[in-house]
């Protein structure tokens, strides 16, 4: 057969699907959809290889309607239209049987014209839309049309799918029975397939065509590693997976997990992610999350961006990883990203309140006889360079904004302060 086995494979009933039981499973949204042939508008967001070019096809051979395909990569706005009016037609028809489904294959890759285009219909119930996209549908498809389309996320498929998969190839499959198959092993298929059935099957196929007739083919794990040789990393420098994984990433360093921290690291190396996008998040990092319980964080994670400004790849990943370990280990603190919160909050809420006649600054004698800077206390003509007087706006008094975390260097920081102001410390 010249078909390759993922399309030999592909089922054509909900009864040979396998994976995604929250959706097509007993009571899921989408089999509720089939069984009572009432579809409405959704988009299918999930990772290559796990079921949504193959359910909506599914859709398609299970409701007894007009159903339309379009390819986002090939179609533009107008064959979206051709096959709109098409719809219209459709509908208006009294021997269809309900809205006309349109499928449009990778929809993030429509442009805002182009999805624009499919608005007017949607909206109207002239068409029901099916999308499928690989990437988050929050920043790759429209406001006004995601509010007329639920999101339905599909995920990886689990081992226990994977091993269904590979029996129903290897048992079913007309070729791979003519050939005969011995697994072994399936740790390194299962690893190299990484829960995308399209994947496993597309394995399965290289072994077949590269195992001479007469000899069956053989499942473990050294054979699938030499003919792989390598598994490309799964990893999208401008999609979700980019997203996902420096998120993982930020989130290990604060939660002080350097193992979980240093494997997200190899993640993106490996996956060839800007070094200096690595760089820039730990710098952000230092900033916000360890700040004042460990000021030379922010240091390290400076001369760390250098460094691998001056180094690119592959040194860099030697500076990167320390800061990483070092980053996760060190005490935590995000009072100052706090306060400034607050802070901007507080602006917010009470405008441009002036500033204080005696904190202004006065060049000339008109300000000077206006009252600028009058009565300003210089701190360094006070014991311990400080004096008690007030900054803020008369208006707002004085107001905690900063409030210490619970770590050595702040708490000193902490105390000395209170002692400052409670004590009137410098008074005239």
């Amino acid at each position: 057969m010249n078909q390759p086995l993922a399309e030999r494979m592909r089922p054509r009933s909900l009864d040979d699907y396998i994976g995604q039981l929250h959706l097509v499973g007993p009571g899921g949204v989408v089999r509720r959809m089939i069984e009572s042939a009432k579809v409405s508008s959704f988009i299918l967001w999930g990772p290559p290889g796990v079921g949504k070019t193959t359910l909506a096809r599914i859709i398609a051979n299970s409701v007894n309607v007009p159903f339309y395909t379009l390819s986002a990569i090939s179609a533009g706005v107008k064959e979206v239209r051709e096959v709109i009016e098409r719809c219209k037609s459709d509908a208006m028809s009294m021997f269809t049987g309900g809205r006309p489904i349109l499928f449009i294959d990778e929809i993030h890759r429509f442009s805002k014209a182009q999805q624009d285009s499919l608005l007017g219909a949607v909206e109207s119930g002239v068409v029901t839309l099916i999308g499928a996209t690989t990437e988050n549908p929050s920043f790759e498809v429209i406001r006004p049309l995601l509010s007329r389309a639920q999101v339905y996320t599909l995920r990886p498929l689990e081992q226990s799918d994977l091993e269904l998969l590979l029996d129903r190839a290897v048992n079913g499959d007309e070729t791979l029975m003519a050939h005969g198959v011995k697994v072994d092993e399936t740790t390194a298929l299962f690893r190299f397939a990484g829960g995308d059935a399209r994947k496993l099957l597309n394995i399965l196929d290289l072994l077949e065509q590269s195992t001479p007739q007469g000899e069956p083919v053989v499942i473990n794990d050294r054979i699938v590693t030499d003919r792989l040789q390598e598994n490309p990393a799964a990893y999208d420098k401008n999609g979700e997976m980019h997203y996902d994984i420096i998120s993982a990433f930020i989130k290990s360093v604060r939660g002080s997990d350097p193992d979980a921290a240093l494997y997200w690291l190899a993640r993106m190396i490996h996956g060839g992610e800007d070094p200096e996008f690595i760089a820039r998040r730990l710098l952000i990092l230092a900033a916000e999350d360890i700040s004042l319980a460990n000021p030379n964080a922010l240091l390290l994670a400076n001369a760390t961006f250098d460094a691998v400004h001056k180094l690119g790849f592959p040194e860099g990943r030697i500076p990167l990883a320390e800061c990483t370990v070092y980053l996760a280990l060190s005490q935590k603190s995000n009072s100052t990203y706090m306060a400034l919160h607050k802070a901007m909050d507080l602006v917010e809420r009470t405008g441009d309140l002036p500033v204080p006649l005696h904190l202004r600054n006065a060049p000339t004698s008109l300000m000077k006889d206006m009252g600028y800077g009058r009565d300003y206390k210089y701190s360094h003509n006070y014991p311990g360079n400080f004096v008690v007087q007030q900054f803020m706006p008369d208006q707002l008094g004085h107001v905690d904004l900063w409030q210490p975390c619970d770590n050595p260097a702040e708490m000193r920081s902490a105390a000395l302060q209170n002692q400052r102001w409670q004590s009137g410390e410098g008074k005239e």
